[in-house]
Parts: C-alpha cells; sequence; structure tokens
C-alpha cells in the first residue's frame, strides 16, 4: 500500500528527509493543525523496512491530535521517525541534520522525546531548530516527561478503581506492567509507593530485575504477561497489545497503560466492552507527557503542568460517564469528545481569521 492509500485523506502533511552524510533518515507526518502546530515526538527505531516505518509514524500523529484534544490543549498532533538503531547510529551530526529538518517546516510541526530520543537528544535538535520541546532544565526546559506521563497513568488508574470498585486507593489492587522502560518504572515505583502488588515483564532483563529488587516485584515472561489474571494490565511498551491473539486470552478488569494505540483495532474497544473489560483510553491515560511538554512552550510551572496531569482523573471519570450514557466503548467516547472538540475550535478558528467567510 502507497502513502496516499495509507494517509487516506486524512493527513495534512507527511515529509520525508535523507541527509546522506550523517545517515540520517526520517518521516514527519502532521495529522492535524486544527487546534494548533503539531507537536509530538521523534521515535529513534530500527523498523524492519520503510512501509513500517509509514505505517507507525501515520499512526501515531493521529493519536497525538486526539491527545491533545483530549486534554484541552491548543495544539494539533504531529510525529516523526528517524529509522535506524539509536545504539549505533545516533550523533550529534544525524541530530542536528534532523534539527534542520524540523526547521523547514517553519513551525508546523514541534518536535520533542520518545522512543529512542531523550532530553539530551531534544537539546541537541534545538541547536538547529526553534521548534522543539522537551528540552533539559539545564537548557531552560522542564526535563524528562516520563515522571508526568507515569502521574497522569496513576491518575487514571484511580479514575479505573473509582468507577469499577467505588474506591480511590490503589492498595492491594494487583497491577501487571508491560514494559518497564522510562515511564513503566516511574509507574511501579508510584503503585508501589500506593500500596498495589505488581507483577512486570519486560525484554529487557535488567529493567525487570530493577523492578523486582526495587520494588518486590513478581515477573512473567513478556509474550504472555497480558494473560496473567489482574485487576489492571498496564500496557507500557509499543501498541498492539490489544490484538486478534491476546484479546480473547486477557484476564484483567482494566486496562490502564502509558502504551500508545493499545488496541490494534477500533473494534477492539468494542470487543473489550463485550468482555467487561473497562478500558481507560490510551491517549488520555498517557498525555501526562504532552502536558509537560506543551507547558514549556508557554514557560513552564510544573505547578500548572502537575495540575492538568492530575486532572486526567476528572477526564476519565467524564469519559466514562459518556460511555455508559450513550451505550458505546470508552474508546468511542473519547474518540467523539475530541473530534467534537478539533471541529468546534477549528470552526471559531476559521471565523476569527477569516471573518468575510462568517457572513
Amino acid at each position: 500500500m502507497g502513502a496516499f492509500e495509507l494517509m487516506g485523506g486524512e493527513f495534512e502533511q507527511v515529509v520525508y528527509n535523507h541527509d546522506p552524510a550523517s545517515g540520517l533518515r526520517a518521516i514527519i507526518a502532521v495529522h492535524s493543525t486544527a487546534l494548533g502546530p503539531a507537536l509530538g515526538g521523534t521515535r529513534f527505531y530500527p523498523y524492519a523496512s520503510e512501509e513500517d516505518a509509514l505505517a507507525d509514524v501515520l499512526r501515531l500523529a493521529r493519536g497525538m491530535s486526539y491527545k491533545a484534544a483530549a486534554a484541552g490543549l491548543d495544539l494539533g498532533g504531529g510525529k516523526a521517525v528517524i529509522i535506524g538503531d539509536p545504539k549505533r547510529v545516533k550523533s550529534e551530526t544525524l541530530l542536528r541534520a534532523y534539527g534542520r529538518f524540523v526547521e523547514s517546516l517553519g513551525g508546523r510541526y514541534v518536535t520533542a522525546e520518545d522512543v529512542g530520543t531523550y532530553t539530551w537528544d531534544m537539546d541537541v535538535v534545538a541547536r538547529e531548530t526553534r521548534f522543539v520541546a522537551g528540552l533539559s532544565e539545564a537548557n531552560g526546559g522542564a526535563g524528562d516527561p516520563s515522571v508526568m506521563t507515569a502521574l497522569g497513568v496513576l491518575k487514571g488508574m484511580q479514575a479505573v478503581a473509582e468507577e469499577l470498585w467505588k474506591r480511590h486507593q490503589l492498595d492491594g489492587l494487583h497491577v501487571v506492567v508491560q514494559g518497564v522502560g522510562k515511564v513503566g518504572y516511574h509507574l511501579c515505583r508510584m503503585l508501589h509507593e500506593a500500596g498495589a502488588r505488581l507483577t512486570v515483564a519486560d525484554v529487557d532483563v535488567d529493567q525487570v530485575a530493577r523492578a523486582v529488587n526495587e520494588f518486590g516485584a513478581d515477573t512473567a515472561e513478556p509474550g504472555k504477561v497480558h494473560a496473567i489474571g489482574c485487576d489492571i494490565f498496564a500496557p507500557c511498551a509499543l501498541g498492539s497489545a490489544v490484538n486478534d491473539d491476546t484479546l480473547p486470552e486477557l484476564s484483567c478488569a482494566a486496562i490502564a497503560g502509558s502504551a500508545n494505540n493499545v488496541l490494534a483495532r477500533p473494534e477492539h474497544g468494542y470487543a473489550l466492552r463485550e468482555l467487561g473489560i473497562l478500558y481507560a483510553p490510551d491517549y488520555v491515560v498517557n498525555s501526562g507527557g504532552l502536558i509537560q511538554v506543551a507547558d514549556e512552550l508557554q514557560g513552564y510551572s510544573a505547578d500548572r503542568a502537575r495540575a492538568k496531569v492530575e486532572g486526567i482523573f476528572g477526564m476519565l471519570r467524564t469519559i466514562f460517564h459518556r460511555a455508559g450514557q450513550e451505550g458505546i466503548p470508552t474508546s468511542e467516547a473519547a474518540d467523539r469528545a475530541a473530534e467534537e472538540r478539533m471541529r468546534e475550535i477549528s470552526r471559531l478558528r476559521l471565523v476569527r481569521v477569516l471573518p468575510g467567510l462568517a457572513r
């Protein structure tokens, strides 16, 4: 399938860049600027093919539009991918070439960190472009957004607990965390402090060992962790944790994690509803990092950002209520709310910028 077929008329812009001198091969996808400039991280990953990279950047960019809309931000959605193994090919030269690529879009896309990139990488990118956030504190940024992302997931789990068990506390609940990297580790720490029982899985055995040593977590095989009986299953690795193969094996009461695109296909949201599994939509529950990064764009305030992240609890409670009232999956309820905001604010922006069309 070609790029135009994959875009499906839904995306505003997809741009490829190749810098032979540095080895940079990157794609930036701008899904929507209806609410403002498209903000989204840069994923540095050794994709098996260019087609896989394109499919991933499109999927992630679309999710960022919905995430920003659901979080109440005046930002659109975009994403970037750099093709390659960051442990082998990442360099100052490559990152600066990437910064020039971002700059060439003139502010339609603002980048930040994601899988395979870090705050110090964004500091390098910022030497070539104004359109970057997620910088280190030493360079005027807020630092690593992983903690805020984890906090948002924790607040989402508290909303789940209120919905299912009429309790706010997480103590005594069994939470299975799939992926204990940047965000998963901080989430495990917070859950441990909250008194939850933990089971963890990761392809990185060192990450697993750290969670066992520091939090007393039980362990599971990465390919089987989704089938463990638990209260909350938390996918915190790559996407599509809920797919045709894993769906019939799920044995949890709820799903709430930091991974993007947890559902392999939209119909899986309906399947979860039929199974009686409460799903906290991924782009709502994992929006804490985006909220922190977005706050940098107006001069970072830790208190303001934290207050917005804590508001994820209320966002989810509203989505759960709407899903119940309308008899639809929580995933569909979240989509409808995000789409309504993008549509209405886009209309207001059009009227304000082009008043002659409002007659």
